[in-house]
């Protein structure tokens, strides 16, 4: 099974983002679609990086469209949705 830090992810600008650089911290990864019902989770989301973010959490947010198309865009949008 592959480490969580041997992956790779691109972000909103095609760059490269290499788990390896958040070993040590805590991560907890979220599946965005910003057009769905339950966006007010994300006030939620927030507020419990913004308390906790000095202690070493990090929130990655992969925007998902697969899910009856609630995450439409480009990353343009996807910018302005982002915290």
């Amino acid at each position: 099974m592959s480490q969580f830090y041997n992956f790779t992810a691109k972000d909103l600008q095609a760059n490269d983002v290499f788990m390896e650089q958040y070993k040590g911290k805590v991560v907890l990864i979220v599946n965005t679609a910003s057009e769905c019902g339950l966006t007010p989770q994300f006030e939620g989301l927030e507020a419990f990086y913004k308390n906790y973010r000095d202690q070493g959490l990090e929130i990655l947010g992969f925007p998902c469209n697969q899910f009856g198309k609630q995450e439409p865009g480009d990353e343009n949008r996807l910018l302005k949705a982002v915290w």
